[in-house]
């Protein structure tokens, strides 16, 4: 008769295991990450963090601020009526933006969804204004709608002079130059993320619809929006980020005066107006702390509203276990 021996462990090995193969894989991710947590730090957190520190002072850009003022800076900005115009006007842009872009983006990706000649050409057209240069579109735009521009000499050319407008100064209209400007520049971007959206949707549902009688329109309302959501959001989330943030085009368009008489100033022109060029550096950064809360705020709220249903079933854990 043999005897099998049978090998005991020693107390504690099977929990020494573990442990090491717990510290490589934090050791792996604290090599892989920290590169990107490094950058996040500099070129982020640090910023804001010394845009804080600066809003508490009146201070000119140059050598060790040492002018407190404390809240000074904030109440003044608060109790300005131009910035609570220029955030009203941020606001307007974000809403106007997304009732704009968002149904022609999508009919326009439905359409180019579809086979059909010369599909690539119009893609790329549509496009082409999204990558072209902030600069050159205000600078193209400004000078086709002055008074004396391209637009009402074409107008009084073709007999519609009475139809000529002073689309940059004038309050009534120059958020609507604005409007058609801003949705003519980014719903490109927009379109492509639909296209891309559309994609990832099984034509196997669309042939189910199909045989079961079900019309273009009704297959679009009961198939395509609901798996397009996840692609809307995203999408909405980045207009609204960029709307709030928006200087570029509002800047060179209308200049750095004649923004807030247009009634087309943003968050990010009164800082730059207030701040740079009046040469009060603390008020401007107070300025930037403002819009870098505000933002933050919508960000968060849409965060929790929006984005959580897609974000939900996406992790796995501890968060998968209490749901179940």
């Amino acid at each position: 008769m043999t005897e099998t021996a049978t090998l005991v462990a020693p107390a504690g090995a099977a929990h020494r295991a573990p442990a090491r193969a717990d510290w490589r894989k934090r050791g792996e991710i604290t090599l892989l990450a920290g590169p990107a947590i490094l950058v996040f730090v500099t070129f982020v957190i640090l910023p804001v963090a010394m845009a804080a520190f600066y809003g508490f002072f009146r201070w000119k850009g140059f050598g060790f601020p040492d002018d407190f003022v404390g809240l000074d800076n904030y109440i003044s900005i608060l109790k300005d009526p131009t910035f609570r115009s220029a955030v009203g006007h941020n606001f307007f842009i974000v809403f106007a933006s997304l009732i704009l872009q968002g149904p022609l983006a999508i009919l326009f990706a439905l359409l180019m969804n579809q086979k059909m000649r010369g599909r690539s050409l119009i893609r790329v057209l549509i496009f082409v204004p999204y990558v072209i240069s902030e600069v050159v579109v205000g600078t193209g735009w400004s000078l086709m709608l002055q008074d004396a521009g391209a637009l009402n000499s074409f107008l009084e050319k073709i007999g519609l002079g009475d139809w000529a407008q002073s689309w940059i100064a004038s309050p009534s209209i120059a958020m609507g130059t604005l409007m058609f400007i801003i949705s003519w520049k980014y719903i490109g971007f927009a379109v492509i993320l639909m296209l891309a959206g559309l994609q990832s949707i099984p034509e196997e549902l669309y042939e189910a619809a199909a045989i079961d009688g079900a019309s273009f329109w009704q297959t679009q309302w009961r198939i395509t929006l609901p798996l397009l959501g996840p692609t809307i959001r995203i999408w909405a989330f980045l207009s609204i980020i960029g709307s709030l943030q928006l200087f570029d085009l509002v800047n060179i368009i209308w200049g750095q005066y004649v923004a807030a008489t247009a009634g087309t100033s943003t968050m990010a022109t009164y800082m730059y107006l207030n701040g740079h060029l009046a040469g009060n550096y603390g008020f401007g950064n107070a300025v930037a702390v403002l819009l870098f809360l505000i933002s933050l705020v919508v960000a968060l709220v849409y965060q929790r509203f929006a984005l959580n249903r897609d974000t939900a079933g996406a992790l796995t854990g501890d968060s998968g276990k209490k749901k179940r």
